[in-house]
């Protein structure tokens, strides 16, 4: 993105653009953080062809306008909470952003496949390592940048349990592992045996990357799109549907919110709360109850 400002001007924003960045880093924001918040400092920049670092009220509402208009709302709490930042701790000036842009609330329910359904995705499925990433994203109630990190260090056969690093919030926790994916994982990982990765990346990706990575996520997201066509389900099915389902599923088999919120990750036990809206009420918690809800599943392994 090419910021057109004068000499000055730019000489402003360089300076201003460059202490922002170490600012983020500072307070220890993701790369991913990093990445949104920078480009929206950017974008405000072009938009006015000046260093944004003293827009008025009424400019700010300009920008705000211009976004509701042609972008999503999540794009404008994004831009957002870029703006905010910058106000805190780099012009350390108050910024009321709710007489500026507010954002509707919303509560969309997410879809959630049931047992049976989530059975015949895998069991559809005609390539074994993405049988295996389903298969573990939905038993360890992953999301799909923790499901594809994982390492063989991480998964602990003696307690049962799988090691998540570096989760949102750069957090990390422990969940129950399931025997039926430990022994899918085993089965996967003896057809690569890759010294460090549970999912590592094809030889091609290998090479176009010159390093070892990951399997495409891009990929996995589709597929499980057309298996999801291809099994009659017209729900509108991703990678994280599979986490939904897994905390939905584990209310239905009377693990507590509390438990759930551990397990998943959450730093807030209202975002986990979400799933009493679609499940039945539940009661206690036990990785013998993951355990036996993994167990449901009757799966048909491809062949390679």
């Amino acid at each position: 993105m090419e910021i057109i400002m004068n000499k000055k001007e730019q000489k402003r924003f360089d300076i201003f653009y460059s202490n922002y960045l170490n600012e983020l880093t500072l307070q220890g924001k993701s790369e991913r953080t990093i990445d949104v918040y920078s480009r929206y400092i950017r974008q405000i920049a072009v938009f006015f062809d000046r260093c944004p670092d003293d827009l008025t009220k009424n400019e700010l509402k300009i920008y705000f306008a211009h976004l509701v208009e042609t972008r999503s709302w999540s794009a404008v709490k994004s831009a957002r909470n870029a703006i905010q930042f910058a106000y805190k701790h780099i012009l350390n000036q108050p910024w009321e952003w709710v007489d500026i842009v507010k954002p509707p609330k919303t509560q969309a329910i997410p879809d959630v496949l049931s047992i049976q359904e989530t059975q015949n995705i895998i069991n559809k499925t005609r390539k074994l390592s993405y049988q295996t990433f389903y298969l573990t994203t939905y038993s360890l109630g992953l999301r799909l940048s923790e499901a594809l990190h994982l390492t063989i260090a991480d998964i602990d056969s003696h307690l049962m349990r799988v090691h998540i690093r570096m989760g949102k919030g750069k957090k990390d926790r422990f969940v129950p592992l399931p025997l039926l994916t430990l022994k899918a994982l085993r089965k996967f990982w003896a057809t690569h045996r890759h010294e460090k990765f549970i999912f590592p990346g094809s030889e091609q990706q290998i090479a176009r990357h010159g390093k070892a990575v990951f399997m495409d996520k891009g990929t996995l997201q589709k597929t499980i799109k057309v298996i999801a066509k291809e099994c009659g389900i017209s729900k509108n099915v991703h990678i994280h549907t599979l986490r939904h389902s897994y905390a939905t599923h584990l209310l239905e088999n009377g693990v507590n919110l509390r438990s759930i919120q551990v397990v998943l990750g959450h730093s807030s036990p209202e975002t986990t709360a979400i799933y009493t809206r679609m499940t039945q009420e539940a009661s206690q918690n036990s990785a013998s109850l993951i355990n036996n809800m993994v167990d449901q599943l009757d799966i048909q392994w491809a062949d390679k």
